[in-house]
């Protein structure tokens, strides 16, 4: 297992650096990011930019410098910008990384550090915080309501009860979660204006916030609770079907015994591990949401600095993503091993 981790972490952070090189790549080509404002913001982001290591600059033009990002005089003197080259830029870019510094933002907040954005300077008004807290209920929902489910229809196998779970499941796990939402928007708050049509300010009372979390809860709450009811109805179904099973009921054990001792315990080792992928499934997968609902969270940021060309914060969020995609697929490959002891006998054999 240790040799096995290892293996795994190196194939993570190898696979962290191929992605986000790529990405850097892809967005560097696009037009060097500009900012507006007046004359002194602008030469005051441009040098930031320089002491990153992006552009280069002097008192006076140089053509064969490439293409003029931008020229301005202040009290401190004129100064004409150049943009760096690819290479010399995602130099800067690693070295900042490794440094804390991501860059400033040029349109979101412009001047504001890009991971300063995100993380915010307290938990209080952090979009990452502000995420987590939009996906925690959904996880905390369909993990107990989908296993039922699940447990429920595979002891009702090819009985009406099975049948109608398993019909409502593919309706639902086929629709979208934006597709949801903008069902639930229209019947609760457009139709019956019982909940809130956007996300509450931080001024709102608080029964207006606690019904604030009700529509995205249920968008991105539908889908899991189906995911998870046709994977414990498949996994327990083909638990309760094998020779093992059968062994146990005829020493002696009641089918009640045998299904809470034994089919449920070997149905939940591949079931287990899938909720660490189902909270970064969440993550991604609420970023139309956020954008549609106006909550001001990771996802809706990663939407707005693509519309603004706002690379520094959008290379940022990106890097975050693929941080917690990839260290949730370790915790889940780790995470069989612990769990299932046959996986550890194999990988010593």
């Amino acid at each position: 297992m240790f040799r096995y981790s290892i293996q795994r972490i190196f194939l993570a952070i190898l696979t962290t650096c191929i992605i986000l090189t790529m990405t850097f790549f892809l967005v560097k080509i696009q037009p060097f990011p500009r900012i507006t404002g007046n004359t002194d913001s602008q030469i005051a982001y441009y040098l930031h930019q320089a002491a990153l290591g992006y552009v280069r600059y002097d008192s006076i033009p140089h053509p064969e410098w490439g293409e003029l990002l931008f020229y301005g005089t202040n009290r401190t003197g004129t100064y004409y910008f150049y943009q760096e080259s690819l290479i010399k830029q995602y130099g800067a870019w690693v070295s900042g990384i490794f440094q804390g510094n991501w860059g400033l933002s040029n349109k979101i907040s412009p001047n504001v550090d890009a991971m300063v954005i995100i993380v915010g300077n307290s938990w209080k008004d952090s979009r990452l915080w502000t995420t987590i807290k939009i996906n925690i209920w959904p996880v905390l929902i369909s993990v107990p309501a989908g296993i039922g489910l699940g447990i429920w229809a595979a002891l009702k196998k090819n009985k009406m009860t099975d049948h109608i779970i398993s019909t409502l499941v593919m309706i639902f796990i086929s629709v979208p979660s934006f597709v949801v939402i903008n069902f639930l928007l229209y019947l609760f708050s457009y139709t019956w204006g019982v909940l809130p049509s956007k996300w509450p300010s931080m001024t709102s009372p608080a029964l207006t916030k606690f019904l604030g979390y009700i529509i995205p809860t249920m968008a991105l709450s539908f889908g899991s609770i189906c995911g998870y009811c046709r994977f414990t109805r498949a996994e327990l179904t083909e638990v309760m079907s094998s020779d093992f099973l059968l062994l146990a009921r005829t020493k002696g054990l009641t089918k009640s015994q045998s299904i809470t001792r034994h089919a449920l315990k070997n149905a939940m080792v591949p079931i287990l591990p899938s909720i660490l992928s189902e909270i970064i499934g969440l993550l991604s997968g609420s970023m139309i949401l956020e954008a549609l609902y106006g909550i001001p969270g990771v996802g809706s940021l990663y939407i707005d600095s693509i519309n603004a060309r706002d690379y520094n914060v959008l290379m940022a969020d990106m890097s975050l993503y693929t941080l917690i995609g990839l260290v949730s697929g370790v915790f889940l490959d780790l995470s069989y091993g612990f769990i299932d002891p046959r996986i550890r006998m194999g990988a010593k054999k």
